[in-house]
C-alpha cells in the first residue's frame, strides 16, 4: 500500500457565532489619524450616540420579537473606551438588557491602546463587556509616530496587557504598510502580536482612501502604499504565525462595504484578497506535507470546507499544485475533517 500522509489545516477552530455590528465612526476618538476613514470604511457618517442607541434599541427589539438570535453585540468604528460618560454604560446597561433575554450571547468592542487602563476595563467587565479589540495598527515606534497614531509601541504592548489583567478577551487588529513602513516591520508586529495571544487578529493593509491625511501625502509623492502581491506574500507568511499560537485571523483586508471601494485611491485592494491570501497559506501546507511524503504525491484529499480556497482566488494556485504533481483530476474533495495526501 503506497505511503500516505495525514494532516489537518493548522487554522484554529472558529467560534460559533454571529456578530452584530454596531457602527460609531470617529465617537470617542481623540484625533483622526492620518489614514482613517472610517466613515466611508462602514458606510455611515458620524451619528449622535443618542441616535444610536435608539436605532439600536429598535432593532434589537425588533430582532428579539422575530425570534431570532442569539448575537455577538460589537461596538466599532470609534472609541468605545473613550465615550463620554455615560454612553459606555449605557450602552452596555442596553446590551445587558437584551442578554437577559436570550438575544445577545457576548458583547465587544473597539479600541486605541492608549485608551485603557486596567481598572477602568474591569469595571466594563463587571457591566457586561466580554472583548476588546485593540486598534495596535503596529508596534514600531516610527509606522506609529509617522502615522499620526500618538502613543509607542511599548504604549500598545501595555494596552495589550491591560485588557487581559481585567479580565477581558484580547483581540489585535494591525495595519500593514503603514507611512514609515521598511522590510521587516510587519513580520515583527506579527510575531509580535502573537506572542501575546490574543483570541482573534484582524490583518487591513494600509489603503489610500479619498479624504484622508494619507491621500494628501500619496498625491505628494510621499507615500507608497504596497503592491497587491508583496500583500499576498506577506499575509500568507503571517498567518501560520498566528494559527501556531492558536490564534484566529477573522478578517483579511477592509470588507467593501458602504462607499469604500470607490474611494480607494490606491493600495493593495482586491475584493477577494482573504481567498487568495489563505489559499497560499494552505499550498505552503501542502508543500511541506509533500515533503514529509519523499516524492511526488499521485492524489490529495482535502475536506470540502475548503474548495474554496485551496486553489486560492480564480484557480490562481493551480500551476503551483501541477508543480508538486497534483492536477485537477487527482485533487478529491471529501466529507472528511483533515487532508490526506498519496
Amino acid at each position: 500500500m503506497a505511503r500516505q500522509i495525514e494532516f489537518f489545516h493548522p487554522e484554529p477552530p472558529p467560534r460559533a457565532h454571529r456578530v452584530w455590528p454596531v457602527f460609531l465612526p470617529f465617537a470617542g476618538c481623540p484625533h483622526r489619524c492620518l489614514f482613517c476613514a472610517q466613515d466611508r470604511q462602514t458606510g455611515r457618517d458620524a451619528t449622535t450616540l443618542r441616535g444610536a442607541r435608539d436605532s439600536l434599541a429598535r432593532d434589537l427589539e425588533s430582532a428579539l420579537a422575530a425570534g431570532r438570535g442569539p448575537y455577538e453585540l460589537a461596538f466599532y468604528g470609534g472609541t468605545f473606551t473613550a465615550l463620554p460618560e455615560p454612553w459606555p454604560e449605557t450602552f452596555l446597561a442596553l446590551a445587558a438588557r437584551f442578554r437577559s433575554a436570550g438575544l445577545i450571547s457576548r458583547v465587544r468592542c473597539s479600541t486605541r491602546p492608549d485608551c485603557t487602563d486596567s481598572a477602568g476595563l474591569a469595571r466594563l467587565r463587571t457591566l457586561g463587556l466580554d472583548m476588546v479589540e485593540l486598534g495596535v495598527q503596529s508596534f514600531d515606534d516610527r509606522a506609529l509616530a509617522v502615522s499620526g497614531r500618538g502613543y509607542s509601541g511599548e504604549t500598545a504592548r501595555q494596552g495589550c496587557a491591560a485588557v487581559r489583567e481585567a479580565g477581558l478577551a484580547l483581540g489585535i487588529q494591525l495595519l500593514p504598510g503603514l507611512p514609515g513602513d521598511r522590510p521587516g516591520v510587519f513580520r515583527r508586529d506579527a510575531a509580535l502580536a502573537a506572542d501575546l495571544a490574543p483570541e482573534i487578529a484582524r490583518l487591513y493593509p494600509c489603503l489610500v482612501v479619498r479624504g484622508t491625511g494619507l491621500a494628501r501625502e500619496w498625491e505628494r509623492g510621499r507615500y507608497t502604499p504596497w503592491t497587491l502581491e508583496r500583500t499576498r506574500e506577506e499575509l500568507a507568511a503571517a498567518l501560520p504565525v498566528f494559527w501556531g499560537r492558536g490564534v484566529r485571523v477573522i478578517r483579511l483586508g477592509l470588507a467593501p462595504e458602504g462607499t469604500l471601494e470607490r474611494d480607494i485611491l490606491a493600495g493593495p485592494w482586491h475584493p477577494a484578497l482573504g481567498q487568495s491570501v489563505r489559499g497560499r497559506a494552505l499550498l505552503e501546507v501542502v508543500r511541506e506535507a509533500a515533503g514529509e511524503l519523499g516524492r511526488a504525491p499521485t492524489r490529495l484529499d482535502v475536506p470540502r470546507r475548503y474548495q474554496g480556497e485551496l486553489l486560492g482566488h480564480g484557480g490562481e494556485l493551480r500551476g503551483e499544485y501541477q508543480a508538486l504533481g497534483l492536477s485537477q483530476g487527482t485533487i478529491r474533495y471529501v466529507d472528511a475533517a483533515g487532508f490526506v495526501l498519496i
